[in-house]
């Protein structure tokens, strides 16, 4: 099932003054697909960090699914994840783990039944044309290897929200269309999708919403969209 997001007059500010959110007020509906755009440095891993709860907003509330994010007490903070899939932009991979087991662990982690586990490992990696690396350490995948495997990681457990940071900036074109193929068929199939990217062939290819972000606030949000020519004050 998927799930609403919504940030509610939230700013960050860190404490070497750097201030990376201001006032963003904005909601995504239930089986939502949007891409976030923007320069780098401009507040986009920033705003994907909250809803997974890794940051927490200096001012301003932040709901998923109705839970109230910044306020979860530390035991809760699994159970909000266990929904979300998070396609990191440094992979995360487990380094001591093949790339099988990179899947499995995190289908575990979620709660899938032990006796679906093999089969959905199997199913995941041949989804990312990875059915001949199982066996491989994260250190034996190329860069662009390991990023597809993180999508399959992701995507494994069915999540409902999820959140992808730069998903195709290891990938050659076609590798990229075919990842935005896995995400979008993830949304097609209830799960709400947020998308950091600077890649504008995957945003212009899809034609959903874009919300452009420039020193940290939202400065469009455009129902179906493009890649914007110029983010800056609107």
């Amino acid at each position: 099932m998927a799930v609403r997001v919504e940030l509610r007059d939230v700013s960050v500010a860190y404490p070497n003054g750097v201030q990376a959110l201001t006032d963003i007020t904005i909601s995504f509906l239930e089986g939502d697909f949007a891409f976030l755009v923007g320069p780098t440095g401009h507040g986009k891993s920033t705003f994907l960090r909250l809803l997974y709860r890794e940051e927490v907003p200096t001012t301003g509330q932040v709901f998923v699914s109705g839970w109230d994010v910044p306020r979860l007490s530390a035991p809760r903070v699994p159970y909000l994840r266990r929904k979300i899939g998070v396609v990191f932009q440094e992979f995360r991979l487990l380094p001591q783990r093949t790339a099988a087991e990179n899947i499995a662990f995190a289908l575990h982690a979620c709660g899938a039944p032990p006796h679906t586990v093999a089969a959905r490992v199997k199913e995941s990696l041949e989804r990312v044309d990875l059915a001949d690396r199982a066996t491989h350490f994260p250190s034996q995948l190329s860069a662009g290897e390991q990023q597809r495997l993180a999508i399959a990681r992701a995507l494994a457990p069915g999540p409902s929200l999820v959140l992808a940071d730069e998903p195709t900036g290891n990938l050659d074109p076609q590798s990229s269309a075919n990842v935005s193929a896995l995400l979008q068929e993830a949304n097609q199939q209830g799960a709400t999708v947020i998308v950091a990217t600077h890649d504008p062939a995957i945003v212009d290819a899809a034609q959903r919403r874009v919300v452009a972000l420039y020193r940290g606030r939202v400065v469009s949000d455009v129902p179906k969209g493009k890649y914007p020519d110029d983010v800056g004050p609107q």
